[in-house]
């Protein structure tokens, strides 16, 4: 089912940060403090630089690929359906976990009011929650955007109060338990960052998705990562390590200090109105990756259905519910430490899919943001997650691989008898050994991403070049060497005889010069007659020689077309101009790997839809 594209970047961004801010700010620095001291300041700076390298990559991945099911498409795209496996489910595993976090920490803060069981409240919460994504919300959109912009202003109070109240003596000593407690600790709040994952899970409801979702999860990580930074700098500094080690309400017990009982109550109620965009947030965005396997036969059919009234994916709603109830009753840092080793695993992914497509060479893997210092942020960010997965212990690292030995079990018992898929990284390994080993069966599904993406509906002249005569020659030749060739091949289309073809051909080129940039030339002749048109793409990559003193042209557009498609004709000049004019159009045309290849070029080229 197709989904509709009304997201904009504010709802992005709102989305982003919402979902981040929440019990990584509001429940963790307190547990946090007691492993790191004072450090913990650094342990989130660490960990939102590290966050960095992975949205860096799956912001250029988005923007190439912005599928339902975020992560796990562009992982199963690059590394293959066994991969792919891993990611969907232990992402979902892990958005899942944030959320019935999230549950937790509103319960924590709903006590403050009301003195009921902390389990009772989140597994009731959760619940409803369930129930109002399988209904659908009216205007959640506006709703986030309300939540967020009210959260930011309420923090930003917080830490213009606050910083006055700083006692440094409170910082001292700074990392108590020294650096590799600081780097663990950074592991551990990691999960905070979780909130940039489900952007990728609803990128295909953005519009102009693009530019829309990278630039919103940079805004969202930047902004965040600042307002994170200060805060726990802000309750470090007010409170002693007495009172904040282990308080599972630091941000509260903080604004106490300074703000007095008000103050609690304002961010006691800033922290449940945090909890309830990310726990709905988090159930709405794990229950699409569960969704997008069933749509891959990697998962039973039965987790892809949805709704007929409601048009929300139920099945997979209520068994993501399900399990962020059980969980809830696991113990708090195992649930944390859980939720923050498989997001490192699918920050790391991310890092490798990114190298992996662009070495691979794919013709139309074309992101419109491209991650700056590749490979180098992300082989920083590869080294640094495999880094905190080991300084965060024995625990993680056991849960770690607990996990993707549960996603290749269910690769192995059920996906891979039921589906076969193609990836890049097949074709990496193509490009080395020079072994035919793909049918580009992934060229054609990227194709049909951009044109999606981009919103490209084809006109005349596409479905003119779908079906046009493409040739690729592969040795120098002059340009009557080169116009007898193309008399011939398009001689049967336009039912007149090769030499009519070839007359036509050099008296138009003795008027003037058809080539009409560097390597470039457009032969466009008139045909007696009604109703025909035709174009022929030609390569060259030896170089085809025109008279005059020109270079040696490499690409070549031949039009064809009667009288009486005069205005058509022009329009086609039109569009191979705009295809032909920016500058990546000569190295892509160079590139194209076959006919099929140089076809996608001008297919997918920038130009106005007539």
């Amino acid at each position: 089912m197709e989904l509709k594209r009304e997201l904009k970047l504010m709802d992005v961004f709102c989305a982003a940060a919402g979902a981040m801010i929440s019990s990584g700010l509001f429940i963790l620095p307190g547990i946090a403090h007691a492993q790191a001291g004072p450090a913990v300041v650094v342990s989130y700076l660490v960990a939102g630089l590290l966050a960095l390298t992975g949205m860096l990559s799956q912001a250029e991945l988005v923007s190439a690929m912005p599928k339902a099911g975020g992560t796990y498409y562009y992982v199963t795209r690059s590394m293959g359906s066994a991969v792919g496996t891993v990611d969907g489910l232990i992402t979902w595993f892990s958005l899942s976990l944030k959320s019935a976090f999230a549950l937790i920490g509103m319960a924590a803060f709903t006590r403050i009011i009301a003195d009921v069981d902390i389990h009772v409240i989140a597994a009731s919460l959760c619940l409803l929650f369930v129930a109002i994504n399988i209904i659908g919300v009216k205007g959640a959109a506006a709703v986030q955007r309300v939540l967020v912009i009210g959260l930011l202003g309420i923090l930003l109070f917080y830490i213009a109060r606050g910083i006055p109240s700083v006692n440094v003596q409170n910082f001292e000593p700074f990392a108590p338990n020294g650096v590799g407690a600081v780097l663990s600790t950074a592991g551990f709040v990691f999960v905070s960052f979780g909130g940039l994952l489900k952007i990728a899970a609803i990128a295909e409801e953005v519009k102009r998705p693009a530019r829309t979702v990278p630039l919103g999860m940079i805004l969202a990580l930047f902004v965040v990562s600042i307002f994170y930074t200060l805060v726990v700098f802000v309750t470090s500094g007010v409170l002693g390590a007495s009172e904040l080690d282990n308080s599972l309400t630091p941000i509260s017990d903080g604004a106490s200090v300074f703000l007095g009982p008000a103050g609690v109550l304002l961010l006691s109620i800033a922290a449940i109105l945090a909890f309830v965009s990310t726990a709905n947030a988090g159930i709405m965005s794990a229950s699409r990756y569960p969704l997008a396997l069933a749509r891959d036969d990697l998962l039973p059919a039965f987790f892809g259905r949805v709704n007929h009234r409601f048009k929300t994916p139920h099945t997979s709603i209520l068994i993501t519910g399900i399990f962020m109830i059980l969980v809830l009753f696991l113990k708090l840092d195992v649930l944390v430490k859980m939720a923050s080793s498989v997001l490192i695993l699918t920050f790391l992914f991310s890092c490798l899919s990114v190298i992996i497509m662009r070495e691979s060479h794919l013709q139309n893997y074309q992101p419109a943001f491209r991650s700056p210092l590749y490979p180098w942020v992300q082989l920083l960010g590869i080294a640094g997650c495999l880094l905190l997965i080991l300084e965060m212990g024995r625990p993680a690292l056991i849960a770690s691989a607990v996990l993707v030995g549960a996603g290749l079990f269910v690769y192995w018992f059920y996906g891979r008898v039921r589906t076969t898929r193609e990836y890049a990284l097949l074709h990496l390994v193509e490009r080395i050994t020079s072994k035919d080993l793909t049918g580009h069966l992934l060229e054609s599904e990227l194709k049909e991403v951009i044109r999606e993406r981009d919103d490209i509906s084809s006109d005349r002249f596409d479905r003119i070049v779908e079906n046009c005569i493409v040739i690729d020659l592969d040795r120098r030749m002059d340009m009557e060497q080169f116009f007898s060739e193309v008399a011939e091949v398009m001689s049967p289309r336009l039912k007149e005889s090769p030499s009519a073809i070839l007359k036509l051909l050099q008296d138009r080129e003795a008027e003037s010069s058809t080539v009409i940039g560097p390597g470039l030339a457009i032969p466009h002749i008139v045909l007696e007659g009604e109703k025909k048109f035709d174009i022929l793409l030609a390569r060259c990559k030896p170089g085809i020689v025109f008279p005059g003193d020109t270079p040696d042209v490499h690409a070549v557009f031949v039009l064809a077309g009667t009288r009486d498609e005069r205005n058509f004709h022009l329009r086609a000049l039109a569009a191979i101009a705009q295809v032909a004019q920016p500058l990546h159009f000569y190295k892509r045309w160079i590139d194209a790997r076959d006919e099929e290849g140089l076809r996608d070029v001008v297919l997918l080229g920038k130009r106005l839809r007539m």
